[in-house]
């Protein structure tokens, strides 16, 4: 079986894997944009959270990889059994009273957590020196998913107050900003 949400996980995640593979083994403790976060620990976040909620509805994903030992390695396992059991239609559209009230765990897979893949893909980039461009998609994507979130964007854990672009900033530096990076 294949859906939307499977979709929009496997994309995000193609774009997510090539920056993960291509992070230097010296540079994972490098900051990321994400105040006290090193690039490993933003690697580490995408695996609990997602994990959290795909286990946390009874979804069986297996041991946690390890990201100290090998962050890249470790999403790649981990993003291969998500892909798995989100390929499932009824996993995908099983509902649930979720945050901003009833949904699915395909809805919130993608309203939030896709969107989160992209964003962090832009911050392992950044904190590792490759190149951070976001395609007009994924800035759609960002800039949406923040629409969405409204004024729980900035609680506590989710992303820091946005800042004020550079003025005439191009489209990225603008999105990221309303996040509360500096592109």
């Amino acid at each position: 079986m294949s859906n939307a949400t499977a979709t929009s996980y496997e994309a995000a995640d193609r774009s997510l894997s090539t920056v993960l593979a291509a992070v230097p083994a010296d540079a994972w403790s490098r900051p990321s944009p994400c105040e006290g976060w090193s690039a490993r620990d933003v690697v580490r976040h995408l695996v609990d959270t997602q994990r959290d909620l795909l286990t946390g509805h009874g979804l069986d994903l297996g041991p946690a990889p390890d990201v100290d030992a090998d962050p890249a390695g470790a999403w790649r396992q981990h993003a291969g059994r998500v892909a798995a059991v989100i390929a499932d239609d009824e996993v995908a559209e099983r509902g649930y009273e979720g945050f901003f009230g009833p949904t699915t765990i395909g809805a919130t897979l993608e309203q939030f957590y896709v969107w989160d893949m992209v964003v962090h893909r832009w911050d392992v980039a950044r904190a590792t020196g490759q190149d951070a461009r976001l395609t007009d998609a994924e800035l759609d994507r960002v800039a949406a998913g923040a629409d969405s979130f409204g004024e729980a964007l900035y609680m506590d854990g989710i992303c820091r107050p946005g800042v004020t672009p550079p003025s005439g900033a191009d489209r990225a530096t603008q999105v990221l900003a309303r996040l509360g990076r500096a592109a």
